[in-house]
């Protein structure tokens, strides 16, 4: 212990002597030390409660862990070096340690220096509050007399109004396109992930509304190949911001997972979006918003889901080492548990891989561990619910699967295997012409790495003929722009060059369906 340190103890040590002799409360004296020692120590509220109860780190910390052992929870990962970080102002606890902290203290988290209400809904004065609670959590139907009016907040409804106004012109539009992602739209998708960021903590709100939620949610992950992206968009962010109004306000911990749950799917198909729509800052934020908020359900498959969604930023934005590194904490996060991830992220290593072939290791290591990759990922899928491997967004398909492999294969240079994943992966994709051309555009790959340079320029082409200048999007352009520069490496003057140039540079406009990425 440091002088400093010492001497804030010997205070403290102090004043809780003169107060257990005046017989004032361990609350009553905390409030003593925290006037008396900030001034010169910078005490902070909740340092001044263990003070004030005269017990070190190491005590506070084994009553949690009692706590979290009594209500049949796995041990929490709180140590010493946590505790005294947010001692020293430099975090802030989630809601789930808070709720502990506030139980240990037998204080409400004001009395800890945090404005937040606690997450059980209940206070910490009493014994037993947790078994309050746990009663609370048996009776659903008491729930609906806790419903309170939901007030809104004046920039969450200009946010909402500007989402709702872009929505209408989409709706009222023929085509869809005379809207892009611009500044007003742009500021409202921020605005309601920064409140969300600033919210998740309690709300109370009835369990009919939630199973709503949650049915939208999952229909807003069917829309994701089938909608527009800014449609799409508006719609789940605007649902997004309901579900942070309800967590506003106090519930049950039950409800609280699910809307913590609710909270991080919704931003995670909303970063999802920003990556069809080019916007890799807007997409990484959100899978930030998304990450904190599946970290309060505990939930594993959902945490490796969201960081194995939040590698193909890197992926498709040039950063092959960071989409590996975060790849590979999805798997770990997702551990034994059969889920999605299982099967994404090995394909997503793989793919990372494939694009770092010309990097310093050897070419067939490289091909090695890809295929290694693939072969996780193929025996992962194979264990995947029914439900899970028809679920686009949310799940992972076994089109999916096929495309990415194909796509892995095409880059790895294994021509004669790329070729015949990549017909399966396309007879899968009757209904999808944006993920077609991408897998025709890798099938010209394939034609130009076996040197037919003439066929490649040719399925090049009829790939991009094939759809609308509406899908010309940077999803499409940067594979369509390699393989116009691996043409031109290999002949400058290949017959229907001009052609494939042509089909390249037409007008675009802004994107009408997002792909499986």
């Amino acid at each position: 212990m440091s002088g400093r340190q010492h001497r804030e103890t010997e205070i403290a040590r102090r004043i809780r002597a003169r107060g257990l002799a005046a017989g004032r409360t361990s609350a009553q004296i905390a409030d003593e030390i925290h006037e008396a020692c900030t001034a010169q120590f910078t005490t902070t509220r909740i340092k001044a409660h263990r003070l004030s109860y005269g017990i070190a780190l190491a005590d506070v910390i084994e009553q949690v862990r009692a706590l979290f052992e009594r209500d049949a929870k796995p041990m929490p990962g709180i140590g010493e070096t946590l505790l005294s970080a947010y001692e020293s102002g430099l975090k802030r606890p989630g809601p789930e340690y808070l709720h502990y902290l506030c139980t240990v203290y037998r204080v409400e988290p004001g009395a800890l220096g945090y404005d937040a209400p606690c997450i059980c809904g209940h206070g910490h004065r009493m014994p037993g509050v947790l078994g309050a609670a746990a009663e609370v959590k048996e009776r659903p139907a008491e729930r609906e007399l806790l419903i309170q009016p939901m007030e809104s907040e004046p920039d969450a409804e200009e946010d909402e109004n500007i989402l709702r106004r872009t929505l209408l012109n989409l709706l009222n539009t023929d085509t869809n396109l005379s809207q892009q992602l611009d500044g007003p739209v742009l500021g409202a998708c921020e605005g309601i992930r920064r409140r969300m960021d600033e919210t998740l903590v309690s709300a109370t709100v009835s369990a009919a509304m939630l199973d709503q939620w949650e049915e939208a949610t999952v229909s807003f992950g069917r829309q994701y190949t089938t909608t527009a992206p800014l449609r799409l968009l508006c719609d789940v962010l605007l649902e997004l911001s309901s579900v942070r109004t309800a967590m506003s306000r106090r519930q049950p911990i039950d409800l609280q997972e699910r809307l913590c749950r609710m909270a991080a799917q919704l931003s995670g198909l909303s970063g999802m979006i920003m990556i069809n729509l080019g916007d890799h800052r807007q997409a990484r934020s959100f899978f930030r918003t998304g990450r904190t908020a599946a970290d309060e359900t505990g939930d594993r498959a959902l945490r490796a889901w969201i960081c194995a969604r939040e590698s193909l930023v890197p992926l498709y934005f040039g950063d092959a080492r960071e989409a590996l590194q975060l790849a590979k904490k999805s798997r770990d996060l997702a551990g034994a548990t059969s889920c999605p991830a299982q099967a994404m992220a090995p394909v997503v290593e793989a793919r990372a891989l494939a694009m770092m072939s010309g990097g310093g290791e050897s070419k067939k290591e490289i091909v090695d561990q890809a295929k290694r990759a693939l072969a996780r990922a193929r025996n992962a899928f194979s264990h995947l619910k029914s439900e899970d491997q028809e679920d686009v967004a949310f799940g992972y398909t076994e089109k999916q699967l096929y495309f990415y492999q194909g796509d892995v294969l095409t880059k790895l240079g294994q021509t004669i295997e790329a070729e015949v994943v990549l017909d399966q992966a396309l007879g899968k994709y009757e209904d999808h012409i944006l993920d077609q051309t991408l897998i025709r555009l890798d099938q010209a790959q394939c034609r130009l790495i076996d040197g037919d340079v003439k066929e490649a320029v040719v399925i090049g082409t009829k790939a991009l003929n094939m759809v609308g200048d509406e899908y010309l999007t940077d999803l499409i352009m940067r594979p369509a722009l390699q393989l116009e520069q691996a043409i031109i490496a290999r002949d400058a003057h290949a017959p229907g060059l001009d052609g494939y140039q042509a089909a390249l540079r037409r007008p675009r406009v802004p994107q009408l369906k997002g792909g499986d990425g």
